[in-house]
This record gives C-alpha cells, structure tokens and sequence, in this order.
C-alpha cells in the first residue's frame, strides 16, 4: 500500500486543524552555533517556502560571534544549502533573507540586555510584530538562568494573558543532567515565565509518523479494542543510530545513551504507545495522559536494574564495510572512559489496560542500522486448527510502526501461500507515506508561535521522565562497571540478547 485511497482522510491528516502564523519576533539565542545553522534556520526557510510566515515575521540572532546582518545571512545560507530538505532557490532566499538580523552580544552581560531591548524594539516597529516575542534558547543549559535573568531586567518578558501581546521561551533538551539539576532549572525557570510560557522541546515528537500515533490508534476502531494486555504479549521500541558520536564527544561524555535518548526519545515514544485515550486534543487533556503512564512505570530497583538494564560500548568495528572507531578512540573521549552508548531495558506500566506486558526499549551508537521503529506484538495464536501441527508455530501478528527513515507501518498476518499441500506464511500489509513530511522542527517551530503547546514536555512530564531514569543512574553509580561491549555495526552487545531472552522473547532483526 502506497497511500491512503481518493476520498478518504488520509492517516498523515493532523488532528489539530491548521492556523495562520500569528506575528512574531523570534530571537535565537546562540542564533549563530550549529542547533541554529543545522535545524533552526533550514526549517525556518521551509516554513517560508510554503508561505506559512507572517509578513509581520522577524528572525533576530542573539549571540557572541562577530557577526552583522550580512555576514549572519551568508551563514544561515550555507546552513540552508548544506541542510534543508528541500534546495535552496534564488526566489525562496530573496523572499527569506529579509526576515533575518543580527545583534552582538554576551549571555551574561546586563548591558548587552539593554541593547538588546532596543534591537528587538526597533524590529517590532519594523516589522509591526504587536510585541509579540519568542525566544529560542539554542545554548548551554548553563545559560538559561542568565539568559532568562537577563531579559527579566530589560523588561522584555511580559507575563501571560489572553490574546496579545505573548512571550514564549523554548528550551531545548537536556533540560539538566539528573533530577535534581532538571528540577533547579523548571525553578529557575519558574521565576521568570510561567509554565504556559514555556515550550521545552523534544524533536521527535515532532515526526509526522509520532504524531499519527494518537490517530492511528483514536481513529481507527480495529485498534483500540486490542490495545491492551488481553491482546499484546509485548512492545518493543528501538532508536537505532549508524553514526558515532562525530564531533560531540565532549558533549556526550558528559550525557550518555540514558541522559540523552531514554530519558527523552524512548519515553516520550512510550507514552504515546501507551497512553489512556484524551478527553480531547487540548494540549493538557494530552499531556495528562502522558504524565500518567510516566506516573504507572514500576520503578526499578538496585536488583532490577542489575538484571532489566543493559549498557553497553561501541568498540571498533564495520559500518558499510569500512573500519570504523571505537568510542574510547573517538575525538575528546577518554582512553578509560565507562559512558554508555548503548541501553536496552525492560520496563512495566503499571495500570490495568497493561497489568503484565513487558516493554522493551533499546537505543544505541553505531548499530547495524539506522532506524526508529514501534513493534507491538499480539499475543501467540492458540495451538488448534492451522496451528495444531506445525513443523514450527506459526509467527504472532506483529504492527510495526516506522518513524525513521522509511515512515509508515506495517501489519504482518499470515496467509495461505498458493500450491498444495496447504502452506501459511507470514506476510506484511504495508503503508508508506508518499508525501514528503514536514522536518520536526517545522512543525514545532509553528507550534511555538501558534502557542500550542501539545508536543511540547511539561514541567512535571519532564521530572516525572528523569525520576524513573534516575534510579538507573543511582544504581550504575553505586555499584560501577565497565559497560558490555559491542562491535560497530552491530545490534549491541549479546548481554541485549540475553536479557530479553530471559523472558522468550528475542529483538527484532530489520
């Protein structure tokens, strides 16, 4: 199946209806470092390709560099041409390269604050904006203090209200390294804007295919009545990566697997598999639900993690048959170092639609291939009828969801294969978008000015997520070990396979 039929409301159909872009000035914060140059500013050109950006709509980078208008807008437009999904055109940049400015400054420097302040006044008049700001944190998360602290004493943060003019701050991930450092920052945060201001970011909920999730299972009747432990033996979710850690081996020797993609990816993809039907899309109604299954999850002790929790290394292996790396080796890593790249876990929701279904997740560096996929396994056919006599029983029905690179999903059945005597085979009813999808970041990026805050984390969502991982964390740190090794190019070390074995089961190869 390629697509969704004529006349029919097609499965990539948002469930929120479209708004116009109100207007707006955003300021990046560290406008000019590489969030902004790879993901920010490509997607800001996209959105300006489909002609979504109010005409009363300006770009201003905030950030230390020697930059001014025009120098800025050579290095958005080589950010654009190395990383757009769509090519650069002479007539999309003369219609984009307007909106972006540029202002010179220091995150910690009050008077740099009051420069700003008239910066942004002088664009507001330009581009009569309404007052309307939102600023883009694209720094350190050692910065948000200053830098909220900062536009707290310029007075260029005014406090929420119906209508306009708004204030909005987008923070992205980490937000903190552990619970404690998490819940100082919603603190400090706390002092400046009000949670309604406050747009944490976490990119992959911002895929097409995670948020279909909600419509494939709310607006499809066949699925919801299996949704639940009556039907599901187990789910598993993979965020598989090819690549090694490249040029942020500082940054990750700081993070590792857990910080980074568990805490976040992995358990935001959970609660969207797992999660109680909304009573509707509001964005709280859904980020309630989300909280309630991070609430559900069995926390897991000291003797759990030992044995439900597998971090492992990537040594030197084949990627595509060239030798590559292995982390210790890696540029700013250390020759000893004991940080994960890869985790796999097993974990419970604890709540009566999935009261003993295990669910496992695994992300890892370095692996076999790059993929991000949902596997929701139905339970085992009862051995009577085409199952009697197998020479081996017969495969359970699996749904696979694809988010990367290859969206779409899967329903695999089994079917009778022609000839005789009779033979049954597994078989795949497949679906794959046609349509090339918005990049995560467009969508979020008009969700910010939109003031929709439905793919965004909450403030107890997030400490909620880091309160789970945490005993991980204190579990590793009380009792440390030297991570299992994996070759590069693989699907992560066999300490994987066997723990999920232990419960006969086995990942899935794709």
């Amino acid at each position: 199946m390629a697509g969704a039929s004529e006349g029919v409301v097609e499965l990539g159909s948002h469930p929120r209806p479209e708004r116009a872009l109100p207007p707006c000035a955003l300021v990046i914060f560290g406008g000019a470092g590489d969030l902004s140059r790879r993901k920010l500013l490509p997607a800001l050109y996209n959105i300006s390709l489909d002609r979504k950006l109010s005409e009363h709509f300006v770009i201003l980078a905030f950030s230390m560099e020697d930059l001014d208008d025009e120098s800025y807008r050579a290095l958005a437009r080589k950010g654009i041409e190395e990383h757009s999904r769509r090519p650069l055109t002479a007539e999309g940049w003369r219609s984009f390269a307007p909106m972006l400015h540029y202002a010179r400054g220091r995150f910690t420097e009050p008077a740099d604050y009051q420069k700003l302040k008239k910066t942004v006044a002088e664009l507001d008049r330009q581009y009569a904006t309404g007052g309307d700001h939102a600023f883009y944190f694209a720094i350190p998360p050692d910065f948000i203090d200053s830098c909220s602290a900062g536009l707290k004493d310029a007075a260029m943060i005014t406090r929420p209200q119906t209508g306009r003019p708004f204030t909005r701050v987008v923070i992205e991930k980490p937000a903190g390294h552990d619970l404690a450092s998490a819940s100082e920052i919603n603190d400090r945060l706390s002092r400046y804007f009000d949670e309604q201001q406050i747009f944490r970011i976490d990119h992959y909920l911002g895929k097409e295919t995670v948020e279909n999730l909600m419509v494939l299972r709310f607006a499809n009747a066949v699925f919801e009545p299996l949704w639940s432990a009556r039907f599901i033996d187990h789910v598993q979710i993979t965020v598989a990566e090819r690549d090694g850690v490249g040029s942020r081996g500082g940054y990750y020797e700081g993070a590792g697997a857990l910080r980074d993609m568990v805490q976040s990816h992995l358990l935001s993809l959970l609660c969207m598999i797992a999660m109680e039907p909304p009573w509707t899309t509001d964005a709280d109604a859904v980020r309630d639900a989300k909280l309630d299954v991070l609430r559900s999850l069995h926390p897991l002790e000291p003797e759990d993690v030992a044995q439900w929790v597998v971090r492992g290394q990537y040594s030197e292996g084949l990627v595509e048959g060239e030798k590559v790396r292995g982390y210790r080796q890696e540029d700013r890593i250390a020759p000893d170092s004991s940080v994960e790249t890869f985790v796999a876990l097993r974990c419970f929701v604890e709540n009566w639609r999935w009261a003993g279904v295990p669910f496992y997740l695994r992300t890892g560096k370095r692996m076999a291939k790059r993929a991000t996929e949902i596997a929701i396994q139905f339970n085992a056919l009862p051995r009577i009828l085409f199952n009697a006599r197998p020479r081996a029983p017969l495969p359970p029905n699996v749904l696979t969801i694809r988010i990367q690179p290859d969206e779409g999903l899967a329903l695999s059945i089994i079917s009778r294969t022609a000839g005789e005597p009779v033979r049954l085979s597994p078989i795949n009813v497949d679906f794959h978008f046609k349509t090339e999808s918005p990049d995560a970041y467009e969508t979020l990026l008009c969700d910010v000015m939109l003031g929709d805050q439905t793919l965004f984390m909450r403030r107890d969502t997030v400490e909620a997520a880091w309160r789970f991982v945490q005993n991980i964390r204190d579990a590793w740190e009380a009792a440390p070990a030297e991570p299992a090794f994996y070759s590069a190019g693989s699907w992560g070390p066999v300490e994987s396979a066997l723990m999920i074995a232990a419960d006969r089961r086995s990942w899935r190869v794709f």
